[in-house]
């Protein structure tokens, strides 16, 4: 995978991780996530 790629998906995974972390459990829930899974949500999302 070259460095642009690679440096693109870890901009994703760190900003869904910020956006996901902003959000209230609440809203968290409605997605059906919980706070322990944003990275791995994130991760997936983006890799």
């Amino acid at each position: 995978m070259s460095m642009t790629r690679s440096f693109s998906n870890w901009l994703k995974y760190r900003e869904t991780v910020t956006e996901l972390g902003r959000m209230s459990n609440r809203e968290l829930h409605d997605l059906g996530i919980d706070r322990q899974d944003i990275r791995r949500v994130a991760r997936k999302a983006s890799f």
